[in-house]
């Protein structure tokens, strides 16, 4: 089996990209080949240099222009993209080039506390706010509408009252540590 190309989006600091880094290193399925993010400061692309994985800046603006991004996709071979902490709607041609291969994180347990401006901590917070009892993550399928695609998985992690949005963050993120990489590896594997 030929080793899958993965292209990892990401808009923030990029833990789950150096996670999928790390993880697929040592995997014969795949491996991390690009990291795009739509912000030049990003951290994430602070890790993909240390970790010597190609990194290019995609502005919102450029994002709207297939033959940028397609470009990109076909120089480096991407046969499956991930989508960690990426901000902007990724537009249509671009999930029409990778049906069944584009998946998403979310910090909730959807369809609460997703759609636009649930991101980050504003989703921890909505949590906290609402006095959920438990929290989790969501691997979902890409679509056009933010946070609809088809739910592939969900772990969940109980909460506390005393839990303040930070500890949310904090053990929700440890779910992401754990089984976003194990997740990809067996959609890329078409174990799920």
């Amino acid at each position: 089996m030929e080793r899958v190309n993965i292209a990892v989006f990401a808009s923030g600091s990029g833990s789950n990209c150096e996670n999928l880094i790390q993880y697929f290193s040592e995997k014969p399925c795949a491996r991390v080949a690009l990291v795009i993010s739509n912000k030049a400061d990003a951290y994430v692309l602070e890790r993909a240099k240390r970790l010597g994985v190609p990194s290019v800046v995609v502005p919102k603006t450029e994002l709207q222009k297939p033959e940028v991004v397609m470009t990109l996709m076909e120089q480096y071979q991407i046969g499956f993209v991930v989508l960690a902490g990426f901000l902007p709607l990724i537009p249509n041609y671009l999930i029409d080039a990778f049906p069944s291969k584009m998946v998403n994180i979310h910090p909730s347990l959807l369809p609460k506390y997703g759609g636009k401006g649930m991101w980050g901590h504003h989703v921890h917070e909505a949590v906290k706010a609402a006095g959920e009892t438990e929290t989790g993550m969501t691997v979902h399928w890409v679509t056009p509408q933010c946070d609809a695609g088809d739910i592939i998985v969900q772990y969940r992690v109980a909460l506390s009252p005393s839990d303040t949005a930070d500890d949310i963050a904090a053990k929700e993120h440890l779910l992401e540590m754990e089984h976003f990489p194990k997740v990809i590896e067996k959609l890329i594997n078409s174990t799920i």
